[in-house]
């Protein structure tokens, strides 16, 4: 079930972003983020501690995703693209006529779901990623709403 997150559900996002990013962020972060009036989350939820989070922001008719996690259990279940579809579809309603991201070019599973999507890259941002090595960061975009098909 995809819902959309709210302060109370902090921790469990927090949980969630641990499983899939080696330098997580935490509930305090989360919730920052989450007092703006143009950044909204939205949480799937199943019967067991899996699941996932997309976290987006709207500005001056573009959306972003600050970030999305799916734990490990859920994975290759459609939980991402679901996910995806729900901020695109929020974003646009809040009146956003694109959409972006950056992705670790190293990524494959990510961006054959965000291609599949209809993003494209449009840029390309060298060293983005900490560690080491640093990994360099694809800028995917696409147009809203998004073409899902019949």
């Amino acid at each position: 079930m995809i819902r959309e997150a709210a302060h109370r559900d902090l921790s469990r996002l927090e949980a969630i972003h641990r499983t899939g990013f080696a330098e997580p962020w935490d509930a305090v972060g989360l919730g920052q983020l989450l007092e703006s009036r143009q950044v909204f989350a939205f949480l799937e939820e199943g019967p067991t501690a899996d699941g996932g989070f997309v976290m987006a922001r709207v500005a001056a008719g573009e959306a972003e995703i600050l970030t999305i996690a799916v734990t490990p259990a859920s994975r290759r279940k459609g939980v991402g693209r679901v996910l995806v579809e729900a901020a695109a579809r929020k974003a646009h309603a809040m009146g956003a006529e694109s959409f972006f991201l950056e992705v670790a070019v190293g990524n494959q599973a990510a961006r054959a779901l965000y291609e599949s999507l209809g993003f494209r890259q449009a840029g390309l941002r060298k060293a983005y990623y900490a560690g080491s090595p640093p990994q360099d960061a694809l800028v995917l975009k696409v147009g809203l709403p998004l073409n899902l098909g019949p």
